[in-house]
């Protein structure tokens, strides 16, 4: 996982830095790698300490450009819906599925394995195929069985799907928003980034990956008896939970959590014999499947210990019934809808990107300014799901990265989602 990672991001500068000859000739541009990865996770270690709310390096353009009347997208950019049947036998339940998106699948991973071809000469894909599947042998049930079943359909390798269902735990960017109309009704929105320094596209102006991934984005309704327990939003293949909805009770998102002490640890640990943290995507699905109510799905993500540090966004179906669930492996923070923060003054509205609430974002990453901006704007007496996803239409909280916009009210049962295409001018996260 680190090795891939490091070698994309490579990749990627490299791309970016041939037209500084003296930086190539002298192969300078993978120390630069190692800078821009680590960026993140440094400045969330240190800037609450170093700066304060008045610095310069935290001011961003005022007159940021609130999005308006963009709610509903074209019909095109629905995303499709799929039901899995859980009363199926676990290696059955992904079948129809993943026979609809084997090509997109194989795409997928075909794109990866074309720009990690150059570092390992074909060699690393091989590699995965023969090791991954002992740690895929390592997995909880039914995910390990679900994989399997993946794997037969679409005569992908069990290492490879594997790989699949571990990368977003450890690389996803994000935008999530809870917010509260006069009301009392909670509204849940989310963007959901992925692919940064995956294969950027110099001609297009796109992130190779986050191209491939959107045909892959489906909605999926887990069902038991013919009666919906669970909706969530998924990339197809991926078993676990990132984004989702149990009707009339509560919803779920999960934004990446930058770390010293990251995933990779977790990781680690797990491939020697520690098995005793829960993935996160796994968890998240387990409170779908058994957490009947908002504090039950509370209490299992704030005490559950965890194999990477994650933000968990939970909102409920009664009034002040949002949180913010600030995980590190073992511990938590909780911060609770109607409470103020450093990140917002308001108290309707909770805002998470990939950042502490309590530290200011950095310069080169500040999506929760606008946001915060535009809900202001937006008031607590406009608060509904189109004007949620005018903030998320916001650039650039919408960027190159973006692949989706899920809206979800909880009450209703209401769960759509959009797939998401950053027109220019637009940033590259």
């Amino acid at each position: 996982m680190v090795l891939i990672l490091a070698l994309t991001v490579t990749r990627f500068c490299s791309d970016m830095m041939k037209s500084f000859s003296w930086m190539h000739k002298f192969k300078l541009y993978p120390m630069l790698v190692v800078f821009i990865f680590l960026l993140p996770t440094l400045f969330t270690q240190v800037w609450d300490q170093d700066f304060d709310n008045e610095n310069l390096l935290y001011k961003i353009p005022e007159n940021v450009s609130c999005a308006d009347n963009q709610y509903p997208p074209l019909a095109s950019d629905r995303v499709p819906t799929y039901v899995i049947n859980l009363d199926l036998p676990p290696k059955l339940r992904w079948a129809q599925l993943m026979i609809d998106k084997k090509e997109s699948a194989l795409y997928l991973l075909q794109d990866i394995k074309t720009y990690t071809d150059s570092f390992f000469r074909g060699k690393l894909f091989p590699l995965l195929d023969k090791y991954l599947p002992l740690m895929a042998k390592t997995l909880p049930e039914p995910y390990l069985s679900e994989l399997k079943g993946i794997a037969e359909v679409t005569g992908i390798e069990l290492g490879e799907i594997t790989l699949y269902n571990i990368f977003y735990e450890v690389f996803t960017l994000c935008t999530s928003v809870i917010s509260q109309g006069a009301n009392g009704k909670i509204y849940h929105g989310r963007n959901l980034d992925f692919g940064l320094f995956l294969g950027w596209d110099v001609k297009n102006h796109t992130w190779q990956t986050t191209e491939a991934l959107r045909p892959l984005v489906v909605e999926l309704d887990f069902q038991r008896g013919g009666r919906t327990v669970y909706k969530t939003v998924n990339f197809a293949g991926y078993v676990g939970v990132l984004t989702g909805m149990k009707p009339g009770r509560f919803t779920l998102t999960l934004d990446e959590r930058f770390s010293m002490e990251g995933g990779f640890v977790g990781i680690i640990r797990w491939l020697l014999g520690d098995h005793s943290a829960n993935w996160a995507g796994f968890l998240m699905r387990d409170v779908m499947e058994k957490a009947d109510s908002y504090q039950q799905a509370l209490t299992t993500l704030t005490t559950s210990k965890l194999l990477a540090p994650v933000y968990f966004i939970l909102g409920g179906n009664t009034t002040d019934q949002g949180a913010i669930i600030t995980r590190g492996r073992n511990e938590a923070d909780v911060w609770f809808m109607g409470r103020g923060s450093v990140s917002q003054v308001s108290t309707w509205y909770l805002v998470e990107t990939n950042y502490d609430h309590w530290n200011q974002p950095p310069f080169f990453d500040d999506r929760r300014t606008p946001a915060v901006h535009c809900l202001d704007k937006m008031g607590r007496e406009a608060a509904s799901l189109s004007g949620l996803f005018n903030v998320l239409a916001t650039k650039p909280i919408f960027n190159k990265l973006t692949t989706y916009t899920c809206l979800m009210d909880v009450s209703t049962g209401q769960f759509e989602s959009w797939i998401r295409n950053c027109p220019d001018p637009c940033k590259p996260w």
